[in-house]
């Protein structure tokens, strides 16, 4: 299945990371969801657009704390070593439900890297890098806490919190590691109606068993609620204002909060943006599009190579893609070994997502056509299921984080399903395969698993205004497959002090990879809080 991701570690500085999510029937369409005021505390207010429709927007919060909220507001955290030099984690509590909290908690892990400098503090800047299900802590620790740079990191405590429902803070538990392994591996091209009732089952079978685990935690992990969370840890650090870099989903919850606390917004970045006024299926067919692009601009690069196994000189996108699917085809009727310790072999969905992975950042692309040889041609499977392990985070134990449990958990409740069953698909079909025939018809199926999902969702497709916050950087990146570029001009479009800045080149979000460009505007605004000017476009 399709998932949303965030971005690959940044090529110029510090080690590789990487946190995606598999993609559930909102893979990145959790971009557009709000929770209702029964159970995150919030609500909408009506926005009349330029056409005349009436789309609903993101409300502020009240300024003042209610009462029942201040014991959370007051804690204090208490700081340890935790293992990894030079950084520090405490746990933070926060309410179950906003709506009662006094019904109980959730605990949330929370790590910082104290400012290196000896100049002006600046307060804390959080990071995080997406999914949803990506683990912050993780991305602070092997990342940003050692690669951001130097400037920032003597100026800034860099901190981290993993959401609620995600890694350390209460993870929403579904299948364990064999279980995982067989659902990773279901058909999602159904050819019959057998394959269509085993990929339903699947589905079904994943959705009760995150019900059954983690019954407690799974009406409480939407986005609105980790953006609340969020505020409650700002405060307890100490901070008037937050400071912010969020990649990918990371983006969504940033909005979230300008559209929630606008007056508390510091200096946030918003990398890879995320469009919260589309709804589910056109989130969906939307990164059918960008994932499209990507495999162009992709296939356009090999066939320049010697290696290329789709193609050489004179080969054009569509011919490369034909091979692919073709390969594909192959690989659906007969599997490939792959030397895998647990007997997997190398089948449609594994090589399918193994390209995906490969399509976030054009580093990738020389691998990917070392894999691809390797099983067009030698009929070994070892490095597409490499890709496809690192993508869903399985380790070479068969041990899944539980990027991908969280990814569901989280999307299923942001927003209302894609698709109600496999007729919907079936009718969206050629609007799919029309955005990418490559990818099409499996992204489509893959937004129909939150059709099963046993908690209704509790958000809708709005806008975010944030009127009254600071100006906030929205970066767009040109040819982005996880978050079309035409997402970050909405969303900067919907904020009221969006500032976009674009970065005209390839892979997933901007900052960090390689433009010396796009890392001046970006730090220039964290420590002197001056915003790139309005149309700034970077290569």
């Amino acid at each position: 299945m399709h998932i949303r991701r965030s971005p690959r570690s940044r090529r110029t500085r510090g080690p590789r990371t990487r946190t995606t999510a598999r993609v559930t029937a909102t893979l990145l369409t959790s971009a557009a969801l709000l929770v209702s005021a029964c159970s995150a505390g919030n609500s909408t207010t009506s926005t009349t657009l330029a056409d005349g429709t009436v789309q609903a927007a993101l409300a502020a919060l009240p300024r003042s704390t209610p009462s029942a909220l201040t014991p959370y507001y007051e804690q204090r955290l208490r700081w340890r070593d935790c293992g990894v030099p030079g950084f520090q984690c405490t746990t933070m509590r926060a309410p179950l439900d906003y709506a009662d909290p006094d019904g109980g908690t959730v605990r949330l892990a929370v790590a910082r890297k104290k400012a290196t400098g000896s100049g002006r503090p600046l307060g804390s800047l959080l990071v995080n890098p997406g999914g949803p299900g990506g683990s912050a802590i993780d991305y602070l620790q092997q990342y940003a806490g050692l690669g951001y740079p130097e400037e920032v990191r003597a100026r800034y405590d860099m901190v981290a919190m993993d959401p609620r429902g995600v890694a350390r803070s209460e993870p929403v538990e579904c299948l364990d590691g064999r279980q995982m392994d067989a659902y990773a591996q279901t058909d999602q091209t159904p050819d019959d109606q057998r394959e269509r009732d085993a990929l339903v089952t699947a589905y079904r079978k994943f959705a009760e068993n995150c019900g059954t685990h983690s019954a407690r935690l799974l009406r409480h992990v939407s986005t609105v609620e980790a953006a609340r969370d969020m505020d409650i840890l700002r405060e307890v650090l100490g901070d008037r204002k937050l400071n912010y870099v969020g990649a990918s989903y990371g983006t969504f919850i940033g909005s979230t909060y300008a559209g929630l606390f606008p007056g508390r917004v510091g200096r946030v970045v918003l990398d890879g943006a995320m469009d919260p006024s589309v709804d589910a299926r056109t989130l969906n067919l939307d990164q059918t599009a960008g994932f499209e692009t990507a495999f162009q601009a992709f296939a356009k690069d090999c066939v320049r190579h010697a290696d290329c196994p789709l193609g050489g000189k004179g080969t054009t996108p569509g011919q490369v893609g034909d091979h692919l699917q073709a390969f594909f085809r192959r690989l659906d009727a007969h599997p490939i070994p792959a030397g895998d310790t647990d007997s997997r072999e190398l089948g449609e969905a594994l090589a399918t997502n193994g390209v995906i992975a490969s399509m976030y950042d054009e580093g990738s692309w020389g691998a990917l056509r070392g894999a691809l040889t390797s099983a067009m041609k030698e009929k070994d499977g070892a490095g597409l299921l490499a890709l496809s392990d690192s993508y869903y985070e399985r380790d070479a134990g068969g041990h899944f984080s539980n990027l991908m449990m969280a990814n569901a958990a989280v999307n299923c409740l942001d927003l209302p399903p894609a698709f109600s069953g496999p007729a919907d698909v079936e009718k969206a079909l050629p609007a799919f395969e029309k955005a990418s025939p490559v990818f099409g018809p499996g992204l489509a199926w893959a937004a129909l698993n939150c059709a099963y999902w046993p908690v209704r969702a509790t958000g809708e497709a709005h806008r975010i205004e944030a009127k009254g916050a600071a100006p906030i950087v929205v970066v767009g990146t040109v040819r982005d497959p996880a978050t079309p570029y035409r997402w970050a001009r909405s969303l900067a479009g919907q904020l009221s002090s969006g500032r976009l800045l674009t970065y005209d080149g390839d892979g997933h979000t901007a900052y960090g990879r390689g433009s010396a460009c796009i890392d001046s505007a970006i730090d220039t605004y964290l420590l002197r809080g001056t915003p790139p000017p309005a149309g700034k476009r970077c290569s």
